[in-house]
């Protein structure tokens, strides 16, 4: 069953935050103009039942999504597709993934899958995706990892320094690309029923060691408010 995870900020992690940086949410007063929601591999192969690979939960922050995104690109805000791809460069550069982390059948699979022509790869047909928003493509967990792809320079291009992420899979992809994203100096946000991976538990302990030590936590109605 498809389901948005529940999920509530222990009060000693929450507690921690506010000593760390003196409130909960410490990036509530950036400009919608300098913000991009980052979507992170909402594609048919995380989200179709029937490709191998699917994470239910995902379908079920679809609308989410779409309501984050309307709302951000009304305040002025963009939105940020991110497309994971099989490359051969990237089997090049990091074959111990490709090799040894994935069985020889989940290699195949996975590759065919999201190579950039395939079904596999392209975006889920629910999401509301626009002519204005960009679509970047990434060939690591993190998008903003060296040699993923070019989405840090599209970002500065079009001076955003404020990410909110949304995605799949929260302890992976969206956790991956979240951190990295602070490290580069964004200042980053993960929206935690914008998120989902495949058990409750996971979800809960990215996002809370991501609140305890690289940036906020918080959910799409809180953020529709602000940009609202």
């Amino acid at each position: 069953m498809s389901q948005v995870h529940p999920f509530e900020m222990p009060v000693w992690a929450e507690e921690r935050v506010i000593a760390r940086q003196g409130r909960r949410l410490i990036f509530d007063g950036r400009p919608a103009s300098a913000t991009a929601l980052v979507v992170v591999d909402m594609q048919n192969y995380f989200l179709d039942p029937a490709s191998g690979a699917s994470v239910p939960n995902a379908r079920a922050i679809v609308p989410n999504i779409n309501c984050l995104a309307e709302a951000l690109r009304a305040a002025g805000g963009r939105v940020v597709w991110i497309r994971t791809l099989f490359t051969e460069e990237a089997l090049a550069d990091i074959p111990h993934f490709h090799h040894e982390l994935l069985t020889p059948e989940r290699f195949e699979t996975r590759c065919a899958a999201l190579d950039r022509a395939a079904e596999g790869s392209q975006l889920w047909p629910e999401l509301d995706v626009r002519a204005e928003d960009m679509i970047v493509e990434k060939t690591r967990y993190s998008g903003m990892i060296q040699g993923a792809g070019d989405m840090e320079a599209q970002l500065r291009a079009a001076g955003i320094d404020t990410l909110l992420v949304t995605g799949t899979m929260t302890n992976a992809c969206c956790e991956s690309t979240a951190r990295d994203a602070m490290m580069r100096n964004f200042r980053t946000t993960m929206v935690h029923d914008g998120c989902a991976s495949l058990r409750d538990d996971e979800h809960a302990f990215a996002l809370i060691h991501f609140a305890l030590f690289f940036g906020d936590v918080t959910d799409t109605a809180e953020l529709v408010q602000r940009y609202g």
